[in-house]
């Protein structure tokens, strides 16, 4: 009878604590019915819209339409879809009535005809349920998108089902590229030529040898990807062209010819008119292209006179940075093999660092959430705020405190392994920014009758490396261009050794200054919105481990000294991993036992005390 009677109480138990639940349940989707709010602590907002994303559609002049035809099957893809529409659903619920979408689920010959008239491209996917659980057939389907703005038409032809963290860059951008089409909006940067400099149209970002067909350059994919912004080359002809008030900006890349004091002034008086943008990508490290020797010569052409004046000085050194050296594995046949180059700064977000030791300054738009750069052969820069008394002047990318610079009128960056650091050793500052309302570099009037201070805010940017805008391995590695019906045979000549190391710098470094010259252009066109979107292309970093300090070279260390500090810090962090790997899959078990444990003694204890 007493065994019933407990067994009753337990249903009865048991039955009000699922009538709590429910009841919690229920109430908790009546007050969250209308105010659906997500929370995300990612760094890069993974998992919301960003605010630029929301700002762009929800301040288009007419709404944006979409329609998403996509393929289901599989529960990757099935998770795809279902990512592409929670994202949809937030540009909706950004956008204030702009933003429209539909989910077209593309089953039948005649929407497959109408994807593939729309301009999207199919794409094979493995569907598992035509033929059985241990079995898949290849099938032919859509995952692309189709935009329409006003009379304007564009497509994103595919989508690729395997990555997420991209869509919305791709998505935004795509968005702002059909509104600039039917509103007539153009972003128009120069980029000064005749100089005999690096070219954002020069093909040297991948290693050519062998390769059939027409090599990328930094243009062809910023013309491809982001169209929205027309880079035009410009010619100042000894001083005799005005630049065009019309441009937003004006880029210099690395010079091997002296800047006239004519041309420097020209480009004062563009940046003196006021909201305009001057970047500059260059140092005095000047390497020649193909040359396999490396052999640079330390010459600034000029740039200091100008810079100089907005409060930002150029040195004539190259910056040889021993304390977070660049870094790539090569295989080789025997293994894998460590290339080191101290001439190309390896620039890291490193939050152990702030104030004015701050590495990389990734609030700054140009370098805004990354948490590394390679900066190929920098000279050092000085700052003057005192300069430009109304603007601001400010370091955004530093080296590591282990630095040396060498000076003279040449130095060798070919690569070797008894790289010898020389005192003093400092940290260095890499990049800098000057912005505000600015004075003119060279005090004003003149024969160009150049305002002698902006009217409105201006930008200038200097990041003091010469070849951040190219692969430094086939800069020097590939062979010469040979160009007309020659080709067609591909890459041919070069040095194998550079053209080896250029493939996984490529892979490592370039989508990062893909990206951080894409958010430049952002920021000279003033138009910082959409910074926040280019940072989902990035993938989350990895866990940083702040309790290990980075080993510490000086410069009375040798090979062998730098050879065993390196590997005492590889040991401390994969020591560290371990311990943190273990914490992770042990811990939570031995919680939830050690709970269990106590609940069934305390449990235990009770009946003791009712038989007492």
């Amino acid at each position: 009878m007493a065994s019933e009677e407990k067994k009753l109480k337990t249903a009865a138990t048991t039955g009000i604590y699922l009538l709590v639940i429910v009841a919690i349940a229920v109430l908790a989707n009546i007050l969250s019915a209308g105010s659906y709010k997500r929370f995300d602590v990612t760094k890069n907002e993974r998992f919301t819209l960003s605010v630029g994303s929301g700002r762009l559609v929800s301040g288009l002049e007419s709404p944006v339409t979409i329609d998403a035809y996509i393929t289901r099957g599989t529960a990757k893809i099935d998770a795809f879809v279902r990512d592409l529409t929670d994202l949809l659903k937030e540009y909706e619920r950004k956008g204030g009535g702009k933003f429209k979408f539909t989910i077209i689920e593309a089953k039948t010959d005649e929407l497959k005809e109408q994807a593939k008239e729309a301009g999207l491209q199919p794409m094979m996917f493995a569907d598992p349920s035509a033929t059985g659980e241990d079995q898949a057939s290849i099938a032919q389907g859509y995952m692309g998108l189709v935009l329409k703005y006003g009379a304007e038409k564009a497509t994103i032809p595919q989508l690729a089902p395997d990555r997420t963290d991209g869509l919305e860059f791709w998505i935004t951008n795509k968005i702002r590229e059909i509104r600039d089409k039917a509103e007539n909006r153009k972003h128009r940067i120069g980029v000064i030529t005749g100089k005999d400099e690096l070219k954002l149209s020069d093909t040297n970002l991948i290693p050519k040898q062998g390769r059939q067909g027409g090599a990328p350059s930094m243009q062809s994919i910023l013309e491809q990807a982001f169209p929205f912004y027309k880079l035009e080359e410009v010619d100042l002809k000894d001083g005799e062209t005005e630049l065009d008030p019309e441009l937003a900006g004006v880029i210099i890349t690395q010079p091997r010819k002296d800047y006239t004091e004519k041309e420097l002034k020209r480009i004062d008086q563009f940046v003196m008119r006021g909201n305009k943008s001057l970047v500059v990508y260059a140092s005095a490290v000047t390497l020649k292209p193909n040359d396999a020797e490396m052999n640079a010569d330390l010459s600034l052409h000029g740039l200091d006179k100008l810079l100089s004046g907005y409060g930002i000085v150029m040195n004539d050194d190259a910056v040889m940075d021993f304390g977070a050296q660049f870094r790539l594995l090569i295989p080789t046949q025997t293994g894998v093999d460590s290339i080191r180059h101290p001439g190309i700064a390896h620039v890291i977000n490193d939050g152990r660092m702030d104030g004015d030791e701050t590495l990389l300054d990734s609030s700054f738009a140009g370098f805004f959430r990354m948490d590394e750069l390679a900066f190929p052969f920098p000279s050092s820069l000085s700052l003057k705020p005192e300069a430009q008394p109304e603007g601001k002047v400010y370091a955004v990318a530093r080296s590591t405190p282990q630095t040396s610079v060498v000076t003279g009128s040449s130095v060798s960056m070919k690569l070797r392994r008894d790289w010898e650091p020389k005192p003093p050793q400092e940290q260095r500052i890499l990049a800098a920014v000057a912005e505000g309302t600015l004075k003119s570099a060279f005090g004003g009037g003149g024969e160009y009758k150049t305002n002698e201070k902006a009217p409105s805010p201006s930008r200038v940017l200097v990041v003091s490396s010469s070849e951040f805008l190219t692969n430094p391995f086939a800069y020097s590695g590939n062979g010469p261009e040979l160009g007309g019906q020659f080709a067609m045979f591909g890459g041919i000549g070069g040095d194998p050794v550079l053209q080896a190391i250029a493939q996984p710098y490529a892979q490592k470094y370039l989508t990062y200054a893909i990206i951080s010259l894409k958010n430049t252009l952002d920021w000279m066109s003033g138009d910082s919105d959409l910074i926040a979107a280019s940072a989902k292309i990035l993938s989350e970093p990895n866990l940083a481990y702040t309790s290990i300090g980075k080993p510490k070279f000086t410069d009375k260390d040798d090979e062998a000294s730098v050879k065993r500090k390196d590997e005492e810090y590889r040991q401390a962090r994969k020591s560290l991993q371990g311990k943190i790997q273990w914490t992770l899959t042990l811990a939570l078990p031995l919680v939830f036992a050690g709970f269990g444990i106590g609940r069934w003694r305390l449990r235990l204890a009770k009946r003791n005390l009712r038989r007492i």
